[in-house]
C-alpha cells in the first residue's frame, strides 16, 4: 500500500512540475508574441515548448528575452524604465486610472503597459535565469552580435557597452567583454589603426568601408565604444579582487535543463585580463577616436609608440606581454605632444562654429574632451602644462574669452603664458586700431611710439575670431594684459 502512495504522490509532484512549466512557458510566449517594430526572423514568432527551454539550458530565458529587447528596438534605459514600470504598486496605477482624461493616457501607451507588465511577469516567474545582471549579459551579447551583422549601425555597439556597463558583478561584466573584445571587436580595431596609419590622417568614407567594412561616421562612433568597452574592462578587472564569483543558480522547476553552457557560464571561464595592456589599448583606441572625432590630419596614432608598443597592440587581452617602460624618445614625446595640440585645437574649432561661447558643440561628448586631452598627458609623458597654455591660446584665438580664462586658471607656467597672450592681443589691437578706419582709432594710433606701431602692422590674424571688435571682446582683451 505504501509502494503504491509512494508512487501516486510521485506522478502528483511530476504533473506539478509540468504545470508549473507550462505557466512559465505561456508567460514568456505571451510577452515573445507581442508586436515589434521589426519583423522577427523568418517573419513568425517562435514557438516556445517546456522541451525547447529545457533544450536550451540554463540561460535560455534570458537569450529568448534578449532577442525580444532587440526586436522592440529598446535601448537600455528605456528597457531600465519598462522594469520599474511593471514592478509599479497596482493600488497607485488603479487610482491614477480613475483621475480624469487617465483613459486617454491609458489608450496611447497601452501597448508600453502591456510589455511592462508581462516582462515583470516573466521576472517573477524567473527570478534566477532572469536576474538583472544575467539579462543585462545576454542584451549586450544580442546587440553586439546585431552590430556585428550590420557594422553601419552604431548605436547597436553603443547599447551593447551601455548593457555591458550595468552588470554589476564584475567576474561576469569582466568575462562578457573580453568575448565581446576577442570575438567581435579587436579584428576591425586592429583594421582601422592601421588604415589610419597608412593614409596618415583621418580616413575617408570609401576608405573606411573597404578596410573596416564600415563608413568614417560609424567608425567614429565605434571607436568612442572600444575605448568604452575597454575601460570597462579596466574596471572589472579591478572588482574581481574585491568581489567573490557568483553562484549561478536556476528555477527548481527548470532544474533538468540541459544544453550548451549558458553565457554566463562561459563568461565566468575567461582568464583575466592583463591591466596594463587593456591600459595601452586604451590610449590608443581614444587617439584613434580623437583623430576620426576632430578629422585630423597628419595623425598617425600607432607611429606614437616605439617598436615595443607597437608589439603589443591587438595580442589576447589575457597575455603578458613586453610593454613600453621608463623614459621615452624625446621625438616621439614631441610627436605625442603635437597630436594632443591638435586634438584641443580641433575641439575649440567644433565650439567655435557656433560662433556662441554657451551653445553646444557639434561634437557629441564635447564637454569631456579636454579633460580626457590632459588626463592623456601624463600617461604619455607630455607636460600637461603646455597642453593648457595652448588650449588657453586657441580659446582666445577662437573668440571664447569666457572658457579662456577658466582654463587659465590652472595654468602653472604664467610668464610662458604672458609671452603667447601678448601675440594675441596684439593681433586684436592691430585689427582694432588699422582695420576698422574709425576716427578714434587713427588718432590713437597717430600718438603711439614709432616701434609699438611696426610691432600692431606686423601681426598677423590667424582666426576671424581674434579680429572681433565687438566691445566686450576688447574689454577682455584688456583684462588679458593684466
Amino acid at each position: 500500500l505504501s509502494d503504491s502512495w509512494e508512487a501516486v504522490s510521485l506522478e502528483l509532484e511530476q504533473w506539478a512540475v509540468c504545470l508549473r512549466q507550462l505557466e512559465d512557458c505561456l508567460a514568456l510566449q505571451t510577452l515573445l508574441s507581442l508586436p515589434s517594430p521589426r519583423p522577427p526572423p523568418g517573419g513568425a514568432v517562435t514557438r516556445l515548448t517546456v522541451r525547447a527551454l529545457l533544450e536550451a539550458g540554463r540561460g535560455g530565458v534570458a537569450d529568448s528575452v534578449s532577442k525580444w529587447v532587440f526586436l522592440q528596438d529598446l535601448a537600455p534605459g528605456q528597457l531600465r524604465q519598462l522594469l520599474r514600470r511593471g514592478g509599479a504598486d497596482r493600488a497607485s496605477q488603479e487610482q491614477s486610472a480613475a483621475e480624469p482624461g487617465a483613459d486617454e493616457e491609458s489608450q496611447e501607451d497601452a501597448g508600453l503597459k502591456t510589455a511592462a507588465e508581462l516582462l515583470c511577469a516573466v521576472f517573477q516567474r524567473f527570478p534566477c535565469s532572469m536576474s538583472p545582471d544575467l539579462l543585462s549579459a545576454h542584451c549586450c551579447w544580442e546587440y553586439v552580435v546585431q552590430w556585428n551583422k550590420d557594422p553601419e549601425v552604431g548605436r547597436y555597439l553603443s547599447w551593447a557597452v551601455e548593457h555591458l556597463r550595468q552588470i554589476s558583478n564584475p567576474h561576469i561584466q569582466h568575462g562578457i567583454g573580453v568575448m565581446m573584445w576577442s570575438t567581435f571587436i579587436v579584428k576591425r580595431f586592429s583594421a582601422a589603426a592601421f588604415l589610419m596609419e597608412k593614409v596618415g590622417k583621418a580616413p575617408k568614407d570609401r576608405l573606411c568601408r573597404r578596410d573596416v567594412g564600415m563608413g568614417d561616421s560609424a567608425m567614429t562612433s565605434f571607436l568612442g565604444s572600444c575605448t568604452q568597452l575597454l575601460q570597462i574592462l579596466m574596471e572589472a578587472d579591478v572588482g574581481r579582487d574585491e568581489v567573490p564569483p557568483p553562484a549561478l543558480a536556476v528555477e527548481e522547476v527548470w532544474g533538468g535543463a540541459e544544453g550548451r553552457s549558458s553565457l554566463a557560464e562561459l563568461a565566468l571561464e575567461q582568464r583575466p585580463v592583463h591591466y596594463p595592456l587593456v591600459q595601452h589599448h586604451v590610449l590608443l583606441a581614444t587617439l584613434l577616436h580623437a583623430a576620426m572625432t576632430f578629422n585630423l590630419r597628419s595623425a598617425r596614432p600607432l607611429g606614437l609608440f616605439d617598436s615595443k608598443g607597437k608589439n603589443a597592440f591587438f595580442k589576447d587581452l589575457t597575455s603578458i606581454q613586453l610593454l613600453p617602460s621608463g623614459d621615452v624618445d624625446p621625438s616621439l614625446v614631441s610627436l605625442r605632444q603635437e597630436f594632443l595640440l591638435k586634438v584641443l585645437s580641433g575641439w575649440v574649432l567644433s565650439l567655435g562654429e557656433t560662433g556662441e561661447e554657451s551653445a553646444p558643440s557639434s561634437v557629441p561628448g564635447a564637454e569631456l574632451w579636454p579633460s580626457l586631452v590632459l588626463d592623456l598627458g601624463p600617461l604619455l609623458q607630455v607636460n600637461p602644462d603646455i597642453l593648457r597654455r595652448h588650449l588657453v591660446c586657441e580659446l582666445y584665438s577662437q573668440g571664447l574669452d569666457r572658457r579662456a580664462e577658466e582654463v587659465m586658471l590652472e595654468v602653472e607656467d604664467r610668464e610662458v603664458l604672458g609671452s603667447q597672450l601678448l601675440v594675441l592681443t596684439g593681433q586684436r589691437l592691430s585689427f582694432a586700431l588699422l582695420h576698422t578706419q574709425t576716427r578714434p582709432g587713427m588718432e590713437l594710433l597717430a600718438r603711439l611710439p614709432p616701434v609699438l606701431c611696426t610691432w600692431l602692422k606686423a601681426m598677423v590674424r590667424e582666426r576671424s575670431a581674434t579680429v572681433d571688435t565687438r566691445h566686450h571682446k576688447l574689454q577682455r582683451t584688456v583684462y588679458t594684459l593684466h
